[in-house]
């Protein structure tokens, strides 16, 4: 059954994502949420670019047209490999202001929202950094010839897409606050589909940062701008935060997985929880058809049990866990693990989560990979955090600002489950709030990238980017294929699996009513949902050289290309 699946959905994945081919695709591939900025990239890549050129022409373009996921606002992560087969893990995260403090947002307050919305929401933007950083160790074009297609985009106009509708959904601040309304209501009402829409003075912006680098966002009129902004907007952050932000690099999470090498990042990011799935369901026959009950089953206990484990994970320049981060994805801790997990039941929530620490729920994100002939191979993802960020837009520079506070914890505020918050995430000045971003990049067994997969879907990347591994690695699916898969997540809190329902229009086929039906008799509270919250972009190299790239399904407007 999984065969047969996975050819139907990856037929179905790859109308919505096909790209032209006139010779067989050896050069490279770039795929992300918006088909415009993949072009992008792919014209990169045939221009004599590398991977690191088209994954930072292709993320600057996404930052213009998703604004609601991304841009030079928010931060992110990379996993990259290089030309060498050497690995890196990027952290462009957004960090608190030096004026945070731990309970600057406990309850009771005036307004609750000051995590979510306004000037106190947001972190310090890493974007750029992030990108500068991968541009100055491996890129190859010049720095203004990567930032000028987006440039163009924001500055002559881009299609209004059925995504970009979507999202603005019913909102209206973005016709009623004057620094939205610019772009996004320039008659008095707001764009609609089809439309083509501008952002004049976001291009001004990339074209500063294009002439000067990166450091005209952190210094100088650009930077006293987006301070005042904040400010106006309640924020405490400084021209010194700006300015002395920078780039860190972390460990990789690295281990084998039924003989491919998976490489993905490390706290403050989600890697490890990745790992630890991966390895528990290591042991069970996660590939037969015959066996997929079972196997969905052992697959959302390895969810639950990962994520009790995250709830220890924090920025690791205050906590020290670097060993219990190691020890999440060990054999020996798979092997306990599944000593636990029961084939007739699931269990109580204690079992998974024994100290009743918080689950946290991230969102929001943008992901885009690239790859090159060289093996150079970039999984990225970015984010403002929720939809919109904090909805501060700077009135002179049109950039949307990040509210990445809101993914730190908050004292004494028990969430909706009765989980208590957990130390290891509150705010201190300088921290960077934990994450489930998990871009990561698969060899075969005797090396040579194989996949490169990057999600978003805040505390739901984990699970797809699960999900994703398992569908290529044991059901040796493609990467579309993988993408078109319906989705299912489990959290541990709420205390429910969330299953994707079919969608015809998107072509995806929703979960097998006998499974969700043998996992509620095991006494899992099963849920549905109409389309799964999570989006994924990759990339495969088959052994002999051919790139395929595929984009999400779940969203129209994305797009893959091999070239």
């Amino acid at each position: 059954m999984f065969r047969l699946d996975a050819l139907l959905l990856g037929l179905a994945a790859q109308v919505v994502s096909a790209y032209p081919q006139e010779a067989v695709p050896k050069l490279g591939a770039v795929a992300s949420e918006a088909d415009v900025c993949s072009k992008i990239g792919a014209d990169i890549l045939k221009s004599g670019g590398n991977a690191a050129d088209a994954v930072i022409a292709t993320q600057l373009c996404v930052g213009v047209t998703c604004m609601y996921h991304s841009g030079i606002g928010g931060g992110g992560f990379a996993t990259v490999r290089s030309k060498r087969g050497e690995y890196e893990f990027i952290d462009f995260r957004e960090m608190a202001p030096a004026a945070a403090f731990q309970d600057m947002f406990t309850p009771p307050c005036s307004n609750c929202n000051f995590s979510l919305i306004g000037g106190l929401a947001s972190g310090v933007p890493g974007e750029l950094r992030g990108l500068e950083y991968i541009h100055n160790k491996y890129g190859s074009l010049p720095w203004k010839q990567l930032v000028m297609p987006a440039v163009n985009v924001a500055r002559h106009g881009f299609r209004v897409n059925e995504d970009l509708i979507r999202y603005m959904g019913s909102e209206t601040f973005m016709a009623t606050d004057p620094s939205w309304a610019i772009d996004f209501a320039p008659n008095g009402i707001l764009v609609s589909l089809g439309q083509t829409m501008t952002r004049k003075r976001y291009a001004d912006t990339l074209e500063r940062i294009a002439d000067q680098g990166p450091d005209a966002y952190y210094h100088g009129e650009v930077a006293a701008a987006t301070i005042q902004a904040l400010q106006r907007s309640e924020g405490t952050m400084t021209l010194a935060d700006l300015a002395n932000y920078h780039v860190k690099t972390r460990p990789m999470t690295s281990f084998t997985y039924r003989g491919y090498k998976v490489y993905t990042g490390s706290a403050p990011s989600g890697g490890a929880i990745v790992g630890s799935i991966m390895k528990i369901i290591e042991g069970y026959d996660m590939s037969s058809s015959a066996n997929s009950n079972l196997s969905t089953h052992y697959l959302n206990e390895a969810f639950r049990f990962a994520y009790g484990q995250r709830t220890l994970l924090g920025d690791p320049d205050f906590l020290d866990i670097g060993a219990y981060q190691e020890n999440m994805y060990s054999e020996a801790t798979a092997a306990k693990i599944r000593d636990m997990i029961q084939p007739d039941r699931t269990l109580e929530v204690e079992a998974y989560n024994p100290l009743g620490y918080e689950v946290l729920t991230d969102s929001g994100t943008s992901a885009s990979v690239a790859s090159d002939q060289s093996g150079l191979t970039i999984a990225l993802t970015s984010t403002i955090n929720t939809r919109w960020g904090s909805r501060v837009m700077v009135p002179e520079t049109g950039d949307v600002l990040n509210n990445q506070m809101n993914d730190f914890s908050i004292p004494h505020a028990t969430n909706d489950f009765g989980f208590i918050p957990t130390e290891a995430n509150y705010i201190r000045p300088g921290k960077r709030p934990l994450s489930s971003i998990s871009p990561t990049i698969v060899e075969y067994p005797d090396g040579g990238v194989y996949v490169a997969h990057a999600a978003a879907g805040g505390s739901q990347i984990i699970t797809e980017v699960a999900q994703h591994l398992w569908r290529v690695l044991d059901q040796n699916m493609t990467s579309a294929a993988a993408l078109g898969s319906p989705r299912m997540h489990d959290q541990l809190s709420p205390n429910e699996v969330v299953f994707e329902y079919s969608n015809e229009a998107l072509g995806i086929q929703g979960w097998d009513n006998q499974t969700t039906a043998f996992l509620a008799s095991l006494g899992s509270v099963v849920a549905h949902t109409e389309r799964a919250r999570t989006s994924g972009q990759g990339l495969r190299i088959l052994p002999n050289g051919t790139f395929e790239a595929a984009s999400e399904p779940r969203q129209v407007n994305s797009g893959g290309y091999a070239v």
